[in-house]
């Protein structure tokens, strides 16, 4: 799951830094768990010093959290879904 053709969406691309796109498709990527949902979720929030991410999955439950030092930090909340014949990265809100 998550590897073949990937997409974003406008949303991605203007508000979303790319640097923080490729940690999060690199986060779905490396995941150590025996299987992966087809929706993974991004909690993305600024702290004081940089970006603060929670990467979560439903079933089988999955959760992981990060922070990283960067100026550009978000606030926002990202979905991944894989639909089997391509990924797409897209904000809450375009839903």
């Amino acid at each position: 799951m998550f590897n073949n053709q990937k997409f974003l969406t406008r949303g991605i691309e203007s508000e979303i830094p790319s640097w923080l796109v490729h940690l999060m498709w690199h986060m779905v990527l490396t995941m150590e768990i025996e299987e992966k949902d087809y929706l993974q979720v991004f909690k993305l929030t600024k702290t004081p010093v940089g970006q603060h991410i929670v990467h979560e999955q439903e079933q089988p439950s999955y959760s992981y959290e990060l922070d990283v030092p960067c100026d550009d930090a978000v606030d926002a909340k990202v979905f991944v879904v894989d639909d089997l014949t391509h990924s797409t990265m897209l904000l809450a809100e375009e839903c």
